[in-house]
């Protein structure tokens, strides 16, 4: 049996998985966020543990015969989140979170102290990141940054109270800004550059390498063996392609949950810096992915159904499985700043088009095309660097919904597949590299792609429709960001 923790921003999973792959059982528990200024989003890391501890009791206590036999745990988590200890292990203050944006200003300095930032991380400096937020935590709170002992990631600290090791696993640590993304190790440079050394920084490990043991005190509170082990794990995105079966280069698949992702496997290091594009390591040695960020995409729905004070399901029913042309309206979902391909934590949602004689269909069809548009933002971006994608899996929340799975389909030109995924992908994927570190059997042997429920192919009207809608709908952030 292993186990599965993803420590996610609203609330963490924790799943039971057995030898054949199959999902015997999980629990999930809240996290609540604090804004104590505007951009600013922060968390205290000890609720990730007492969430994950909390979880893990709920399962130990309804299935005690099957965790029990846990032998190996893999953890994902939120990327990005500065977690600051000091001497002593403990946080010196709540951890900075990847929807953090205060230091905009900061990613500019980062860049002028290091111009070889680009080329070592592959990556702009962007306020997601965390590196440039121990650049803000040195300006601004110059005390608590000469106390830092350690700087973790949030799955990482867990990763620690679980089991007293400092470790991180390369996918992870390629979101910090620190790692040489090519070479998978800490970049001296980097880490100079925000006044920090290797001193600093957790050991490395691939995902699927045994990182760690569980505690004597936590293997006896949940019933398991002396010896379980606890895998490097992986970031969220990457620890989703494990649980998707994404570990050949050219795998794609495209995630619509709060936020939207598009994720590519690659064998290489392949950079996209000028495009907003993230390069990472993937959680397997040797294994590198591109990935595209829109921060705000099923996000975009549930704003509307909140405005409207009206179920998502209630807004999309109207409108069935399919549309025959573009809205009349169009929709920019930039509600909380963008990464890809804008870089600009400032950029804002628009609705455009408005006439009186626009409906409330108008507009829910306006977000998903709107949301659509985004995403083939994303593919030109990552068509910079690699070949082109040709098709697609559709994950995340907004997967469920058959009209916006088609709209995609036709919006991008690429078959786009449905397939059988739950809300519990990233912890899936991280029991899967438990295994793998547990057993060290072969990861095309453990992570298997999911069945393909549907697939939707582009229709050629709609498509050309939606070229012209598109080429226009590209013109309305210059247009109004200036």
């Amino acid at each position: 049996m292993f186990l599965g923790l993803d420590v996610g921003t609203s609330g963490v999973k924790a799943v039971l998985e057995d030898e054949t792959g199959a999902l015997i059982a999980n629990a999930s528990r809240p996290l609540s966020l604090s804004h104590p200024q505007p951009l600013w989003s922060e968390q205290n890391p000890d609720h990730w543990v007492e969430a994950v501890i909390g979880a893990v009791d709920d399962l130990a206590r309804e299935r005690p015969r099957e965790t029990s036999a846990v032998r190996g745990i893999g953890l994902s988590g939120q990327m990005h989140g500065a977690t600051l200890l000091g001497r002593d292990g403990r946080p010196l203050r709540p951890a900075i979170l990847w929807n953090d944006g205060r230091s905009q200003a900061e990613c500019a300095e980062l860049e002028r102290r290091c111009p070889e930032l680009h080329t070592i991380a592959g990556n702009l400096a962007m306020p997601g990141f965390t590196a440039p937020k121990l650049v803000w935590v040195a300006k601004h709170e110059p005390k608590i940054f000469a106390e830092v002992a350690t700087v973790l990631l949030p799955k990482a600290y867990v990763r620690y109270r679980l089991s007293g090791e400092m470790v991180e696993d390369m996918s992870d640590a390629a979101g910090t800004l620190w790692l040489d993304v090519g070479a998978r190790r800490w970049s001296e440079k980097l880490l100079a550059a925000t006044g920090l050394g290797l001193d600093h920084m957790p050991r490395l490990v691939e995902g699927n390498e045994r990182s760690a043991v569980l505690s004597p005190e936590l293997a006896r509170r949940w019933g398991m063996g002396a010896d379980v082990v606890i895998a490097g794990g992986a970031g969220d995105n990457a620890a989703s392609a494990i649980g998707l079966g994404a570990i050949t280069p050219g795998d794609a698949f495209l995630s619509l949950g709060t936020s939207g992702v598009l994720f590519r496997v690659t064998d290489r290091f392949a950079p996209a810096p000028e495009a907003a594009v993230h390069a990472f390591c993937h959680a397997l040695g040797g294994l590198w992915h591109q990935m595209g960020v829109m921060l705000s995409a099923a996000a975009s729905l549930a704003w509307l159904a909140r405005i409207l004070e009206t179920p998502e399901a209630a807004l999309l029913a109207p409108l069935g499985i399919s549309v025959e042309r573009p809205s009349p309206v169009q929709f920019l979902p930039y509600l909380d700043g963008e990464r890809t391909p804008h870089n600009d934590a400032h950029a804002a949602g628009a609705f455009v088009g408005l006439r009186s004689a626009a409906g409330r269909g108008d507009l829910v069809q306006a977000v998903l095309e709107g949301v659509a548009f985004a995403s083939r933002d994303m593919f030109a971006a990552l068509a910079r660097s690699a070949q082109p994608i040709r098709e697609l899996d559709l994950v995340g929340g907004g997967s469920r919904s058959l009209l916006w799975a088609q709209i995609m389909a036709d919006v991008l030109g690429v078959t786009v597949h449905r397939v059988e995924e739950g809300e519990v992908g990233a912890a899936i994927g991280a029991a899967r590299l438990g295994r793998l570190a547990a057993t060290g059997a072969a990861p095309a042997d453990v992570c298997r792609k999911p069945q393909r429920l549907q697939s939707f192919e582009p229709r050629a009207p709609q498509r050309a429709a939606y070229d012209a809608a598109y080429a226009q709908w590209r013109k309305l952030y210059p247009a109004l960001k200036e």
